[in-house]
């Protein structure tokens, strides 16, 4: 009701928004949701020319059309824009549009801070492709920025890299938690849990997820920051550091984010698949389930990206049979699908 209430008194003070502030400051959950796709497809087409450069590249062996620097410039920067900048917006957008309309609710539970979590993305990136012109070059140590690449041996913009990689986390943050309050507290009556569109549960899934790592990415730019600033040294061996303690925190976020990414999708695959074959989703229940059990299970088996570090043998063996066991639910949705 708030956002009838902003409204109503933008109207009484001022009259209607025009132009531009009535995108500037709208807290309408169909207008954020539009600008979020529409940052989304901006950042997927520069993402995709990033990837034309790469692609080019490696058209036939030898130099070709950009040094290697650069080249390694444009893997890291492609990278980042497409997961931070195309994808995750992308879903956060159809979240904005469809979750309201799906579970009878006016608007987002928190239309403010909803505009807000927007704005910050145009900043961000901002702010990182800037990156590209600054002394040193842009980011260029891959998208998973491992140390001691992006520490010791980083540009000088990597501390710009750091901040705007902060101002995403806060975006996904206030986010997601826009999502569970909505969810939780706007359901139509007689919505129950488990009478909620399929799509509604992968998001309010989804957003606990972001909530859980978000701050754990936070976490591990901070301590890039420090290493890099302030003379600690938590990646950095010669001080007493492990550079391997960096894979385990930046993983521990990166494992549950490809999860955060795929589970909106899967819920408007469900959707889809129900919509063409003019039949209720077989298996319903079994459905949230599997997808709370993917999202529990992505938690324990982020170092199956790090079977190369070292690990004992049967550390190796915990993370593969855990990484082994995500296939089962997984396996439930797609013979959910076909049954349907």
């Amino acid at each position: 009701m708030s956002a009838v209430a902003d409204t109503h008194s933008q109207e009484h003070h001022h009259g209607p928004a025009k132009g531009i502030s009535r995108w500037l400051l709208t807290t309408n959950h169909k207008d954020i949701g539009s600008m979020y796709l529409m940052f989304s497809f901006a950042m997927f087409l520069l993402g995709g020319s990033m990837a034309m450069v790469i692609r080019a590249e490696l058209f036939q062996p030898g130099l070709q059309i950009v040094q290697p620097e650069f080249f390694n410039q444009m893997t890291t920067m492609h990278g980042l824009i497409m997961v931070f900048g195309a994808v995750m917006p992308a879903f956060v957008g159809l979240a904005n549009w469809m979750l309201p309309l799906m579970i009878g609710a006016p608007d987002m539970a928190l239309p403010r801070m909803n505009n807000w979590s927007f704005w910050l993305l145009p900043c961000a990136f901002l702010i990182l492709v800037s990156t590209l012109f600054m002394q040193g070059g842009a980011p260029n140590f891959g998208w998973t920025f491992y140390a001691p690449l992006s520490t010791t041996y980083g540009p000088p913009s990597t501390t710009f890299f750091i901040f705007a990689v902060h101002i995403m986390g806060v975006s996904s943050i206030m986010g997601a938690i826009n999502v569970i309050a909505t969810i939780l507290n706007m359901r139509a009556p007689g919505m129950t849990l488990m009478k909620m569109p399929l799509f509604v549960w992968t998001w309010l899934i989804t957003a606990f997820l972001l909530i859980a790592v978000m701050p754990v990415l936070a976490g591990v730019v901070t301590m890039m920051l420090m290493d890099i600033n302030f003379g600690t040294s938590f990646f950095d061996a010669s001080g007493g550091g492990d550079p391997v303690l960096f894979q385990h925190v930046f993983w521990f976020f990166g494992h549950p984010e490809v999860y955060i990414m795929i589970l909106p999708a899967f819920g408007a695959i469900s959707h889809i698949v129900a919509a063409f074959s003019r039949k209720p989703l077989f298996g319903y229940a079994s459905m949230v389930y599997a997808t709370a059990s993917i999202a529990f299970l992505s938690f324990i088996v982020w170092a199956h990206h790090m079977y190369t570090v070292g690990m004992p043998i049967a550390g190796e063996l915990f993370f593969m049979y855990a990484t082994m066991l995500i296939a089962v639910p997984t396996g439930v949705k797609v013979f959910n699908w076909i049954s349907t």
